[in-house]
């Protein structure tokens, strides 16, 4: 018999929605039919309006502004959530760019400020964002974070992402060998290729979906259901003993060679 999974009582706060096809919206919604209480992040005001517009169906969750590279803003939300809630035991991590001219063309012309561009907002970010909530998870609690199988192998086009992924990796096992004494674990998912806003962006996205679907062992694409379940599982206390790793949600592409 399946064992659903319970977080009634539990909150946690989520970076990078974008929108309703936004991987940390699919997580949001197992966490929530799950019983968890989220808060929510947004860039700045323009994009304010399509995080409402997809969290609308809500009873009046907390939203808070907030540039995940600007230390101040990453403390404001924890200092906002903390006097609210007091504390919370998880957060995600789902925050990525690089400016268009860094994907696609040859990865040895990225500029300078186009990789720290990168690297600073898609690998640095995770950082405080999981340092700043420790203070607010006493008894413990977890961290989850989104990567790509680029961050091992070359996927033309994805470029500087890949490299700011092989970063974003590394944090994951720093910070759980940091905060592993606390009872706080860091994982991340490697999903497959989804169509989400930032996917878009992506030159050869279409390639890389046909290449998962024809070459994976399920001959198919994954779906955002099924990463929000892994999510769910890493965040729950089903995964108690798991830290440190990086989970495939890929339909099983990570160990076909050829």
């Amino acid at each position: 018999m399946a064992v659903a999974i319970d977080l009634s009582g539990k909150r946690g706060v989520i970076f990078g929605v974008a929108n309703q096809r936004s991987i940390a919206w699919a997580i949001s919604e197992r966490l929530i039919e799950a019983g968890a209480e989220l808060a929510f992040t947004y860039l700045n005001d323009r994009l304010r309006g399509p995080v409402e517009k997809t969290v609308s169906a809500l009873d009046d969750p907390l939203l808070i502004e907030c540039d995940a590279t600007d230390d101040g803003d990453v403390q404001s939300v924890y200092d906002q959530i903390g006097e609210k809630w007091g504390t919370i035991d998880f957060v995600v991590h789902s925050v990525a760019y690089a400016e268009r001219d860094d994907l696609g063309g040859d990865f040895s012309t990225t500029g300078r400020q186009g990789f720290r561009t990168a690297l600073e907002t898609s690998a640095y970010t995770l950082m405080p964002v999981v340092s700043r909530a420790v203070p607010l998870m006493p008894d413990g609690g977890a961290a989850l974070t989104m990567t790509f199988d680029a961050s091992q192998r070359v996927y033309p086009g994805y470029n500087i992402m890949g490299t700011a992924k092989a970063a974003l990796e590394n944090e994951v096992r720093q910070l759980a060998a940091e905060f592993g004494e606390r009872n706080i674990r860091v994982n991340a998912i490697s999903a497959g290729p989804l169509p989400t806003l930032a996917a878009r962006s992506i030159p050869g996205f279409r390639d890389m979906t046909r290449a998962h679907r024809d070459r994976s062992p399920l001959k198919r694409n994954i779906t955002h259901q099924e990463v929000g379940n892994t999510a769910l599982f890493l965040l729950s206390e089903m995964s108690s003993g798991i830290t440190g790793a990086i989970i495939p949600v890929d339909a099983g592409y990570g160990i076909i060679a050829l």
